[in-house]
């Protein structure tokens, strides 16, 4: 737990220069052909969390110091240009998502105990855990402002619904912790809630602001779930097979807490019993770092780590399955290059 850490009482009035953030190069080609939204994105982001508050502003601009990838908006502009529907509110659409994301981080590093995310000092690190969980709060209030500005009923229904979603998903995910019987099917269950359940939303937002047919924007939401899934099993792998140079967080943290990951469930289901056995015990003792070594080669040599690789392929391409409907452009291009660096990612 954090600690009360002193601020300074002027309001911070820091100008961030987002036409000059650095983005990862692999992705760069994704992101270029909705460049004109995602610097709309990145203005309206700064207009929005600009706060008459020392404290909010302060951990405001911490928090923008690294921000993430963008793939949910780059996703949901995308998917609008693939299908060519464009509204003068997408914008709008995309932060409220992308708030409510930044929200469950911050409450998700208060459940975790994290101190670094994103290779950055967690807010509950920085500040203590109240000012992350109201911080947090604060931003799915902005979210849902947002929401209501673009006057789409619909919309703001399947967002509250997905909010709620992610926050049953990570109850879900608490429920299971330490148990090593958990199914597959009942692992993507929590993943579809608690991750995939945003990424659908983005992927046919821009589909309901345009009043689109129920049916497309059923499958642009099986897309963006479809990838939802791809992208937590890799982030899943990334926890055992990751560099924490790279990735930003401490490898091994979902073993030491208990989460039963696809590349575990996998070893274990095709493990002998006395196997199995060995390892869970380990696991249920509370794994240390000296065990963990121990832990990845158990999983390795048990086909873990490649059959999770080649989920998350899989259900990378039955996502694009989905929308080649919507015919060849630079578009769904780009929706590949993103597909592939979800699947393939290393941070």
């Amino acid at each position: 737990m954090g600690v009360n850490k002193p601020f300074d009482n002027r309001v911070s009035c820091r100008i961030f220069d987002y036409s000059m953030r650095k983005e990862p190069s692999h992705l760069k080609w994704a992101f270029d052909p909705v460049r004109s939204e995602l610097t709309k994105f990145d203005r309206l982001l700064e207009s929005s969390l600009s706060a008459d508050s020392a404290l909010i502003q302060s951990v405001i601009d911490h928090l923008l110091e690294k921000r993430g990838k963008r793939i949910r908006p780059t996703l949901l502009f995308l998917t609008a240009r693939c299908c060519r529907m464009t509204h003068s509110k997408i914008v709008e659409a995309a932060l409220s998502i992308e708030l409510i994301h930044t929200a469950t981080l911050l409450h998700d590093d208060v459940v975790d105990q994290s101190d670094q995310r994103r290779g950055h000092t967690t807010v509950n690190a920085k500040w203590n855990n109240l000012i992350s969980i109201l911080i947090g709060d604060y931003l799915f209030a902005k979210a849902f402002r947002l929401l209501v500005s673009t006057k789409c009923p619909s919309l703001t229904a399947k967002v509250s619904l997905a909010t709620e979603r992610v926050a049953f998903g990570e109850l879900r995910q608490i429920e299971e912790s330490g148990n090593y019987e958990l199914t597959e099917d009942s692992y993507l269950e929590i993943i579809a809630a608690k991750t995939a359940s945003l990424f659908s939303t983005s992927a046919a937002s821009g589909a309901m602001l345009n009043g689109a047919t129920a049916k497309d924007i059923n499958r642009l939401s099986r897309f963006g779930e479809q990838i939802g899934i791809s992208f937590q099993i890799a982030d899943d792998l990334l926890d055992i097979v990751g560099d924490s140079n790279t990735t930003g967080k401490t490898v091994g943290s979902d073993l030491m807490q208990g989460k039963a990951t696809l590349p575990l469930i996998f070893a274990l289901r095709t493990s002998s019993k006395q196997a199995r056995k060995e390892i869970t015990d380990v696991l249920s003792n509370g794994t240390k770092p000296s065990e963990y070594k121990r832990i990845i080669e158990f999983i390795g040599n048990s086909g873990g780590i490649d059959y999770a690789r080649q989920r998350a392929a899989e259900f990378g391409e039955k996502g694009l399955g989905l929308i080649r409907k919507f015919g060849e452009s630079r578009y769904y291009s780009a929706l590949e290059q993103v597909v592939n660096f979800t699947v393939n990612r290393q941070n």
